[in-house]
């Protein structure tokens, strides 16, 4: 029986394509490979090259790292055959980041500079200072501000270059609504949710777990059929706490890392900012203070976004707002879940884990008005008490 790729080879080879993809950009300058950053996505490391620091990255044919270790590829010799042609190939996943990484740059949005690509690896400059996660964590009171300042920095996505760019070459991969349907269609899906926390989980747990998953999942099939509202627009894609850096404080503009542009709903990054806070919240609820104190904070900045609507147009908005931060924590539960024992996990991908039973209760809780029906507004406040109340245990 052909073996599945296994955590070590794949580490191996993404830190010789690494090695190579150095030697290609800068012959003759010593590489020292430093900490490796765990990751659910790709393969990251520090680096230092020439007596420069610098990131490394790579990605195993554009896809998870949980999901070619799971086999979703292939086995090992295919994975690794189909690897050497996807390195080279224009349209891979970090070409396209780097070609959006620079657009980014010369569009005047600060983002983590792209030093170099080659051979499929990406080699970005080390943005410092607190991400958006430490600074609410550390002043919850600013939340609102802090969601808002990060929002507004991105209005140069909306400039006529850097949406020439994006119409060429998007990155779609990071759609939540896109990834929800790949992971769960048809008999793969259900599938996919009976294997959930086989390595993370014990028995009783990933019953309960599973159980609960494919209700929400159901519920969640039928709600997202429901079309955004208004046109498509640039959105950022993976726009989550931790890839929002304040390197001159939080009263100046953030530095931003991990793009992952295309065209989308313009609910899209307000839900995936609120999405990730919430789920920090509930995972890693070390807070300078009331875990309400968050969830207003992101109520108030909902509302900002929201100013401008009215009536049903605002209604329907805020449905779409739930139902996507919905399908974007079922995911990435889900990924964590997935995840072999072997691959190290992000310390916040491993709260998840420790906290599924409460994520999934809250899941269920926010998902069953929706599928009943109830009204948007109804149902967006009763899910932030749902928040609060999971927050506080």
């Amino acid at each position: 029986m052909p073996a599945l790729p296994q955590t070590a080879d794949l580490f191996a080879l993404s830190a010789d394509r690494i090695h190579r993809a150095a030697t290609a950009l800068w012959p003759g300058e010593p590489l020292t490979l430093g900490d490796h950053v765990p990751s659910v996505t790709g393969y990251v490391h520090r680096a230092r090259i020439g007596g420069r620091d610098l990131f490394a990255k790579d990605s195993i044919l554009g896809l998870s790292l949980v999901s070619v270790l799971r086999g979703v590829a292939g086995d090992r010799d295919r994975v690794r055959a189909a690897q050497a042609a996807y390195a080279t190939s224009p349209g891979s996943l970090l070409a396209r980041e780097a070609a959006q990484l620079r657009t980014l740059d010369a569009a005047g949005v600060r983002v983590g500079r792209c030093a170099g690509y080659a051979a499929g690896v990406l080699f970005t400059e080390p943005v410092t200072g607190p991400t958006l996660a430490d600074l609410i964590t550390k002043d919850p009171s600013r939340t609102c501000d802090l969601l808002t300042t990060s929002a507004s920095a991105l209005g140069g996505l909306q400039l006529p270059q850097v949406a020439a760019q994006v119409d060429t070459a998007p990155i779609p991969e990071r759609s939540i609504d896109g990834t929800f349907r790949r992971k769960f269609n048809g008999v793969s899906g259900r599938l996919y949710i009976e294997r959930l926390g086989r390595d993370r989980l014990d028995a009783r747990t990933r019953q309960g777990v599973a159980a609960v998953v494919g209700t929400v999942v159901a519920r969640l099939l039928k709600l997202r059929l429901t079309p955004p509202t208004g046109p498509t627009v640039i959105v950022y894609g993976d726009l989550k706490p931790e890839h929002v850096l304040f390197p001159d404080g939080p009263a100046e503009a953030p530095v931003f890392i991990d793009p992952g542009l295309a065209r989308g709903p313009a609910h899209h990054d307000t839900a995936k900012l609120a999405s990730r806070t919430f789920l920090a919240l509930l995972a890693a609820p070390h807070l300078d203070g009331p875990a309400a104190t968050v969830v207003d904070g992101i109520a108030a900045f909902v509302d900002g976004q929201t100013r401008a609507l009215r009536g049903q147009v605002r209604g329907l908005w805020l449905r779409r707002l739930l139902v996507t931060w919905l399908m974007d924590t079922v995911n990435i539960l889900s990924t964590h879940l997935m995840a072999p024992a072997a691959l190290p996990l992000p310390e916040h991908a491993q709260a998840v884990v420790d906290r599924a039973e409460t994520l999934c209760t809250l899941l269920d809780l926010v998902s069953a008005p929706l599928a009943a029906g109830t009204d948007p507004d109804a149902a967006w406040r009763l899910a932030l008490r749902t928040v609060t109340k999971a927050a506080a245990r």
